[in-house]
Protein backbone atom coordinates (compact mmCIF):
# COMPACT_ATOMS: atom_id res chain seq x y z
CA UNK A 1 0.00 0.00 0.00
CA UNK A 2 2.99 2.39 1.06
CA UNK A 3 4.34 1.89 -2.21
CA UNK A 4 1.49 2.07 -4.49
CA UNK A 5 1.34 5.69 -2.38
CA UNK A 6 4.57 6.58 -3.30
CA UNK A 7 4.56 5.76 -7.20
CA UNK A 8 1.34 8.20 -7.41
CA UNK A 9 3.14 11.01 -5.79
CA UNK A 10 6.22 10.36 -8.00
CA UNK A 11 3.90 10.35 -11.25
CA UNK A 12 1.74 13.27 -9.84
CA UNK A 13 5.31 15.39 -9.67
CA UNK A 14 6.57 14.13 -12.78
CA UNK A 15 3.27 14.93 -14.39
CA UNK A 16 3.50 18.75 -12.72
CA UNK A 17 7.22 18.65 -14.08
CA UNK A 18 6.22 17.96 -17.41
CA UNK A 19 3.29 20.08 -17.59
CA UNK A 20 5.60 23.10 -15.96
CA UNK A 21 8.29 22.06 -18.58
CA UNK A 22 5.68 22.51 -21.29
CA UNK A 23 4.13 25.76 -19.95
CA UNK A 24 7.38 27.95 -19.84
CA UNK A 25 8.35 25.93 -23.46
CA UNK A 26 5.71 26.37 -25.75
CA UNK A 27 6.27 29.87 -25.82
CA UNK A 28 9.95 30.00 -26.56
CA UNK A 29 9.29 27.69 -29.20
CA UNK A 30 6.52 29.89 -30.52
CA UNK A 31 8.80 32.54 -30.92
CA UNK A 32 11.17 30.45 -32.11
CA UNK A 33 9.27 29.40 -35.01
CA UNK A 34 8.11 32.56 -35.79
CA UNK A 35 11.75 34.55 -35.70
CA UNK A 36 12.86 31.12 -38.14
CA UNK A 37 9.85 32.00 -40.58
CA UNK A 38 10.62 35.61 -40.28
CA UNK A 39 13.97 34.87 -40.90
CA UNK A 40 13.69 32.72 -44.26
CA UNK A 41 10.91 34.80 -45.81
CA UNK A 42 12.47 37.79 -45.37
CA UNK A 43 15.67 36.49 -46.69
CA UNK A 44 13.95 34.99 -49.46
CA UNK A 45 11.63 38.74 -50.29
CA UNK A 46 15.84 40.71 -49.86
CA UNK A 47 16.74 38.79 -52.46
CA UNK A 48 13.46 38.36 -54.87
CA UNK A 49 14.03 42.43 -54.77
CA UNK A 50 17.46 43.04 -55.56
CA UNK A 51 17.06 40.47 -58.22
CA UNK A 52 13.84 42.83 -59.17
CA UNK A 53 16.05 46.26 -58.79
CA UNK A 54 18.69 45.10 -60.53
CA UNK A 55 16.67 43.95 -63.52
CA UNK A 56 14.67 47.26 -63.46
CA UNK A 57 18.24 49.28 -63.61
CA UNK A 58 19.31 46.81 -66.63
CA UNK A 59 16.65 48.05 -67.98
CA UNK A 60 17.26 51.54 -68.02
CA UNK A 61 20.05 53.27 -70.36
CA UNK A 62 21.07 56.05 -68.03
CA UNK A 63 21.89 53.83 -65.50
CA UNK A 64 25.53 51.94 -65.79
CA UNK A 65 26.05 48.12 -64.75
CA UNK A 66 28.08 49.19 -62.16
CA UNK A 67 26.04 51.65 -60.39
CA UNK A 68 22.78 48.97 -61.00
CA UNK A 69 24.71 46.13 -59.32
CA UNK A 70 25.97 48.81 -56.13
CA UNK A 71 22.88 50.01 -56.10
CA UNK A 72 20.70 46.50 -56.05
CA UNK A 73 23.56 45.27 -53.70
CA UNK A 74 22.70 48.25 -51.26
CA UNK A 75 18.94 47.98 -51.35
CA UNK A 76 19.43 44.05 -50.16
CA UNK A 77 21.90 44.40 -47.59
CA UNK A 78 19.81 46.83 -45.70
CA UNK A 79 17.00 44.64 -45.97
CA UNK A 80 18.93 41.76 -44.85
CA UNK A 81 19.81 44.18 -41.82
CA UNK A 82 16.04 45.34 -41.56
CA UNK A 83 14.96 41.54 -41.31
CA UNK A 84 17.79 40.46 -39.00
CA UNK A 85 16.59 43.14 -36.94
CA UNK A 86 12.65 42.17 -36.96
CA UNK A 87 13.99 38.48 -36.05
CA UNK A 88 15.32 39.09 -32.77
CA UNK A 89 12.30 41.18 -31.76
CA UNK A 90 9.74 38.45 -33.03
CA UNK A 91 12.28 36.28 -30.50
CA UNK A 92 11.66 38.29 -27.61
CA UNK A 93 15.77 40.45 -27.73
CA UNK A 94 14.44 44.11 -27.22
CA UNK A 95 15.65 45.93 -30.75
CA UNK A 96 15.50 49.83 -29.50
CA UNK A 97 19.45 49.11 -27.50
CA UNK A 98 20.56 46.88 -30.80
CA UNK A 99 19.31 49.88 -33.41
CA UNK A 100 21.27 52.06 -31.75
CA UNK A 101 24.14 50.32 -31.43
CA UNK A 102 23.77 49.86 -35.71
CA UNK A 103 23.47 53.18 -35.63
CA UNK A 104 26.52 54.09 -33.60
CA UNK A 105 28.41 51.75 -35.81
CA UNK A 106 27.36 53.21 -38.56
CA UNK A 107 28.50 56.59 -37.70
CA UNK A 108 31.60 55.83 -36.92
CA UNK A 109 32.36 53.52 -39.96
CA UNK A 110 31.65 56.60 -41.91
CA UNK A 111 33.65 59.05 -40.42
CA UNK A 112 36.23 56.86 -40.38
CA UNK A 113 36.01 56.36 -44.45
CA UNK A 114 34.48 59.66 -45.24
CA UNK A 115 36.85 60.12 -47.92
CA UNK A 116 36.51 56.48 -49.42
CA UNK A 117 32.70 57.04 -49.24
CA UNK A 118 32.61 60.23 -50.89
CA UNK A 119 34.40 59.16 -53.92
CA UNK A 120 31.46 56.03 -53.77
CA UNK A 121 29.05 58.42 -53.81
CA UNK A 122 31.02 60.83 -56.44
CA UNK A 123 30.83 57.66 -58.30
CA UNK A 124 27.42 56.82 -58.23
CA UNK A 125 26.34 60.54 -59.66
CA UNK A 126 29.06 59.93 -62.77
CA UNK A 127 27.75 56.69 -63.80
CA UNK A 128 23.69 58.17 -62.91
CA UNK A 129 23.97 61.41 -64.38
CA UNK A 130 26.59 60.80 -67.02
CA UNK A 131 28.59 64.01 -67.78
CA UNK A 132 30.48 62.11 -69.72
CA UNK A 133 30.71 58.50 -71.31
CA UNK A 134 33.54 56.00 -71.99
CA UNK A 135 35.46 57.01 -75.57
CA UNK A 136 34.86 61.14 -74.44
CA UNK A 137 37.90 63.34 -74.43
CA UNK A 138 37.49 65.69 -71.32
CA UNK A 139 39.25 67.65 -69.09
CA UNK A 140 38.79 68.27 -65.31
CA UNK A 141 40.77 69.29 -62.56
CA UNK A 142 43.42 70.50 -64.92
CA UNK A 143 43.89 66.93 -66.55
CA UNK A 144 42.43 65.89 -70.01
CA UNK A 145 42.61 63.26 -71.67
CA UNK A 146 40.13 60.44 -73.26
CA UNK A 147 37.97 58.69 -70.60
CA UNK A 148 38.76 54.58 -70.11
CA UNK A 149 36.88 53.68 -67.41
CA UNK A 150 34.77 55.16 -64.48
CA UNK A 151 34.23 52.61 -61.65
CA UNK A 152 32.76 53.83 -57.89
CA UNK A 153 35.91 54.77 -56.68
CA UNK A 154 38.43 56.12 -59.63
CA UNK A 155 37.89 58.07 -63.38
CA UNK A 156 40.96 56.71 -65.86
CA UNK A 157 41.95 58.89 -68.58
CA UNK A 158 44.66 58.23 -71.77
CA UNK A 159 46.13 61.60 -72.79
CA UNK A 160 46.91 62.03 -75.70
CA UNK A 161 50.83 60.91 -75.37
CA UNK A 162 48.73 57.60 -73.80
CA UNK A 163 49.84 58.38 -70.26
CA UNK A 164 47.49 56.42 -67.91
CA UNK A 165 46.22 59.09 -65.69
CA UNK A 166 43.44 57.86 -62.89
CA UNK A 167 41.90 60.36 -60.48
CA UNK A 168 39.16 59.83 -57.79
CA UNK A 169 36.10 60.41 -58.38
CA UNK A 170 35.81 62.98 -55.39
CA UNK A 171 38.07 65.33 -57.29
CA UNK A 172 35.87 64.63 -60.73
CA UNK A 173 32.98 65.54 -59.38
CA UNK A 174 34.29 68.82 -56.96
CA UNK A 175 35.65 70.34 -59.97
CA UNK A 176 34.42 71.59 -63.51
CA UNK A 177 34.13 69.15 -66.13
CA UNK A 178 34.82 70.36 -69.93
CA UNK A 179 33.22 67.44 -72.68
CA UNK A 180 35.09 68.11 -76.16
CA UNK A 181 32.82 64.81 -76.95
CA UNK A 182 29.50 66.05 -75.80
CA UNK A 183 28.56 67.58 -78.65
CA UNK A 184 28.33 66.24 -82.36
CA UNK A 185 30.07 69.78 -84.35
CA UNK A 186 32.76 72.05 -82.97
CA UNK A 187 34.41 75.44 -84.07
CA UNK A 188 37.53 75.30 -85.29
CA UNK A 189 39.09 79.20 -84.47
CA UNK A 190 42.53 79.85 -86.21
CA UNK A 191 44.06 83.52 -87.12
CA UNK A 192 46.03 84.39 -89.50
CA UNK A 193 48.67 87.20 -89.56
CA UNK A 194 49.46 89.21 -92.88
CA UNK A 195 51.87 91.88 -93.55
CA UNK A 196 50.29 95.66 -93.65
CA UNK A 197 50.80 96.00 -97.09
CA UNK A 198 49.16 92.43 -98.11
CA UNK A 199 45.76 93.15 -100.19
CA UNK A 200 43.24 92.52 -97.57
CA UNK A 201 40.79 90.61 -100.20
CA UNK A 202 43.21 88.49 -101.83
CA UNK A 203 43.72 87.21 -98.06
CA UNK A 204 40.06 86.71 -97.87
CA UNK A 205 39.81 84.92 -101.18
CA UNK A 206 43.40 82.72 -100.10
CA UNK A 207 41.14 81.40 -97.25
CA UNK A 208 37.79 80.48 -98.49
CA UNK A 209 39.05 78.79 -101.32
CA UNK A 210 40.99 76.70 -98.71
CA UNK A 211 37.59 76.64 -96.63
CA UNK A 212 35.56 75.27 -99.79
CA UNK A 213 37.98 72.38 -101.33
CA UNK A 214 38.05 71.08 -97.84
CA UNK A 215 34.74 68.60 -97.63
CA UNK A 216 34.98 68.08 -93.87
CA UNK A 217 34.25 71.78 -93.57
CA UNK A 218 30.31 72.01 -92.70
CA UNK A 219 27.89 74.54 -94.65
CA UNK A 220 25.84 75.22 -92.15
CA UNK A 221 25.99 77.09 -89.79
CA UNK A 222 28.48 79.03 -92.66
CA UNK A 223 32.32 79.86 -91.91
CA UNK A 224 33.27 83.46 -90.62
CA UNK A 225 36.57 84.98 -91.94
CA UNK A 226 37.16 88.76 -90.75
CA UNK A 227 39.85 91.00 -89.52
CA UNK A 228 40.21 90.56 -85.60
CA UNK A 229 42.66 93.10 -84.94
CA UNK A 230 45.70 95.21 -85.95
CA UNK A 231 48.95 93.82 -84.52
CA UNK A 232 51.87 95.64 -84.14
CA UNK A 233 53.18 94.26 -87.68
CA UNK A 234 50.51 92.51 -88.72
CA UNK A 235 46.62 92.65 -89.44
CA UNK A 236 45.37 89.25 -87.99
CA UNK A 237 42.53 87.39 -89.70
CA UNK A 238 39.41 85.48 -87.69
CA UNK A 239 38.78 81.91 -89.47
CA UNK A 240 35.81 80.17 -88.03
CA UNK A 241 34.07 76.69 -89.11
CA UNK A 242 32.14 74.01 -87.85
CA UNK A 243 32.99 70.54 -88.35
CA UNK A 244 32.47 67.37 -87.08
CA UNK A 245 33.61 66.77 -83.33
CA UNK A 246 35.95 63.69 -84.34
CA UNK A 247 37.45 65.74 -87.65
CA UNK A 248 38.50 69.05 -84.99
CA UNK A 249 42.11 68.10 -85.12
CA UNK A 250 42.52 66.49 -88.79
CA UNK A 251 40.74 69.86 -90.09
CA UNK A 252 42.52 72.46 -87.73
CA UNK A 253 46.15 71.20 -88.66
CA UNK A 254 44.63 70.54 -92.29
CA UNK A 255 43.74 74.25 -92.64
CA UNK A 256 47.17 75.92 -91.50
CA UNK A 257 49.00 73.95 -93.72
CA UNK A 258 46.56 74.53 -96.78
CA UNK A 259 46.24 78.61 -95.84
CA UNK A 260 50.36 78.93 -95.22
CA UNK A 261 50.83 77.50 -98.87
CA UNK A 262 47.83 79.16 -100.68
CA UNK A 263 48.97 82.61 -99.51
CA UNK A 264 52.54 81.81 -100.64
CA UNK A 265 50.91 81.08 -104.45
CA UNK A 266 48.75 84.01 -104.07
CA UNK A 267 51.83 86.27 -102.47
CA UNK A 268 50.09 86.97 -99.50
CA UNK A 269 53.05 88.12 -97.12
CA UNK A 270 53.46 87.22 -93.73
CA UNK A 271 55.45 89.53 -91.65
CA UNK A 272 57.99 88.32 -89.49
CA UNK A 273 58.59 89.91 -86.33
CA UNK A 274 61.54 92.99 -86.83
CA UNK A 275 63.48 95.16 -84.73
CA UNK A 276 64.66 98.37 -86.23
CA UNK A 277 67.99 99.63 -84.58
CA UNK A 278 69.01 102.97 -84.72
CA UNK A 279 73.06 103.90 -84.44
CA UNK A 280 74.49 107.43 -83.12
CA UNK A 281 77.55 108.30 -83.93
CA UNK A 282 79.61 109.37 -80.87
CA UNK A 283 80.55 113.09 -80.84
CA UNK A 284 84.30 113.81 -80.46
Amino acid sequence: MFQDRTDANTAGEVSTLVQTAIGQLTPFLVSALGALAVLVVGMWLAGRVRGLSKRAMARSARIDATLGGFLSSLVYYGLVVLVFITTLGVFGIPTTSFAAVIGAAGLAIGLALQGTLGNVASGALLLGLRPFNIGDFVETGGLSGTVKSITLFTTELATPDNKQVIIPNGKVWDQPIVNFSANSTRRVDLEFGVSYSADIDAAFGAIRSVIDRDARVLKDPQATIAVASLGDSSVNILCRVWVATEDYFDVTWALTKAVKERFDEAGVGIPFPTRTLIMEKAEG
